[in-house]
Formats: C-alpha cells, sequence, structure tokens
C-alpha cells in the first residue's frame, strides 16, 4: 500500500511524533517533520528519506503562530498542499504534584503547548484545505482530557480543553471535506511516559503500532464518519467502528464531551 498523502507532523524529532513521521514515509507520504531545532530533526528526516518518500524539516516553536504560518507555507511550498496534519507536539507536568503547588510559567507553558500550539496549526492550515474541499487533521489526545489526575492539572485542562475545540470545528469542518479528530494512542512507551512518576516500573505498555496504524486509517479516510469524536487507538479497533458502529455512535451523540446529570430532574440534562 501507498499512501498518495502529503502529512505535516508536530513535536517529530522524537518519541511518538519521530514514529508516526517515519511510519507515514515508510507507507509512501511526504512528510513534513516539524520541531524546536534543525538539529533535532535532522536524524528523523534523515530516516525519512531513507526509505525513498519526499521530506522535509520546518522549525518552529508551536505557540508561534507568525512561526506556525511560516513553517506551513514552507513546507507545502516543498511538499505541495497538505492534506493530513498530525498535531503531536506537546508537553506534560513534570513537578507532579497539585496545582497549587506548581510553578505558574511551567503550568502555563504546558497548556499553551498542548492547546495554542494544535489551534496555531490550525489556523494555519485550515483555510487552505477548506479552499481545496479536503484533508484531515489529527489531534494526539489522552484519556487525561476525559479523567484528570491531580497532580497533571496542566496537561489534563490543556487536553480537554483541546477536545472542547475539536468538538467546536468538526461538524462544520466535515460537511466541507476536512475531518478533525482527537486520538489517544494510550499509554505507549516514549522518553515523556517513561519519566512520568504514575507510570513508574511499567512494563504493560499499549503497543505503539495501534497509533499507528490509526493514523493510517485516518490518512486512507477510513474513518471519516468518526470525525470529532474521541478515539482510543489503545483500545479501539477504529475501522471496525467506523464500518459497524458509526451511525449507532452518531445517533446516541457518543464519544464527546458531556455533563452527566444528578438526576431525571437535573435541567443541565
Amino acid at each position: 500500500m501507498t499512501l498518495g498523502t502529503t502529512a505535516l507532523v508536530t513535536g517529530a524529532a522524537r518519541g511518538l511524533g519521530r514514529s508516526i513521521a517515519e511510519h507515514l514515509a515508510g507507507q509512501g507520504a511526504s512528510v513534513a517533520v516539524l520541531g524546536r531545532t534543525a538539529e533535532s530533526l535532522e536524524p528523523v528526516l534523515a530516516a525519512i528519506r531513507a526509505t525513498g518518500a519526499r521530506g522535509i524539516a520546518v522549525v518552529a516553536d508551536v505557540t508561534d503562530l507568525s512561526a506556525v504560518t511560516a513553517a506551513v507555507a514552507d513546507a507545502e511550498a516543498a511538499l505541495g498542499p497538505l492534506d493530513l496534519v498530525v498535531n503531536n507536539a506537546g508537553l506534560i507536568d513534570d513537578s507532579e504534584v497539585p496545582f497549587w503547588e506548581t510553578d505558574p510559567d511551567r503550568w502555563w507553558a504546558v497548556v499553551e503547548t498542548n492547546l495554542r500550539g494544535p489551534a496555531n496549526i490550525d489556523r494555519a492550515v485550515i483555510p487552505g484545505m477548506l479552499a481545496r474541499g479536503r484533508g484531515r487533521i489529527v489531534n494526539i489526545n489522552s484519556g487525561f482530557a476525559l479523567r484528570t489526575d491531580p497532580n497533571y492539572s496542566a496537561y489534563s485542562t490543556s487536553k480537554a480543553a483541546l477536545l472542547r475545540l475539536s468538538d467546536a470545528m468538526a461538524g462544520p469542518l466535515a460537511e466541507r471535506g476536512v475531518y478533525l479528530f482527537d486520538v489517544s494512542p494510550g499509554a505507549v512507551a516514549t522518553d515523556m511516559t517513561a519519566g512520568m512518576a504514575m507510570f513508574e516500573g511499567k512494563s504493560d505498555w499499549y503497543d505503539k503500532q495501534r497509533i499507528l496504524a490509526a493514523v493510517t486509517a485516518v490518512a486512507e479516510g477510513k474513518v471519516d464518519t468518526l470525525a470529532g469524536r474521541f478515539l482510543h487507538a489503545g483500545k479501539d479497533d477504529i475501522v471496525k467502528l467506523a464500518a459497524e458502529r458509526a451511525d449507532d455512535i452518531a445517533e446516541r451523540d457518543a464519544r464527546r464531551l458531556h455533563l452527566r446529570p444528578y438526576g431525571d430532574d437535573d435541567p443541565e440534562g
């Protein structure tokens, strides 16, 4: 199988982002990798080109809209219009303490990277996708968006907000041929997750191949009916969900953020 896709992957210098970028290149996609420094991107760019795929490294801090806009322009000038964007760049709470004990600047840095980053990328890529009437965006989200941990307040806040932002955009975008997904890989072993206190001694990591397969399924257009829904690549067979349960999920308004009513008489129910 060869993907006739031009992709952009953020946070691609290491970890999951690098794995996704190299996987897409191995499937035949042209891949732009985005990171904070050119030096950090050199190994992954070399790996992409070693597959025979076209690739380019673009440098930006995802919280800087002007830098992101320029990076997207450079990527498209080199590789052509973007068909697929994977918003992977992210930070985690490194102090692992309750909110009131966190460093305020670091707390906001996590929120900005995880929320402003995808928002900036989306601002840069969506107008072109809408003009062409096609495109797919994958936000690498997390179960923390739904079930928080007191020691990861910035991360869980940012991921929940990202899920809500996607919820606001996905419907109108899908009507115009652009599909937006929030996909959690589950606890996949990376430099970031391996350093988290809650995962100390963990050995039963989710299989990274499942998130790679999920991104491929999105790129191939196999799961467009699930756009706007929270998907867990570590547990879900998303192709099967799209084929067998998409109508049911839509009818029940499943896999979206909701308040749970306290009873039948709850006015917010």
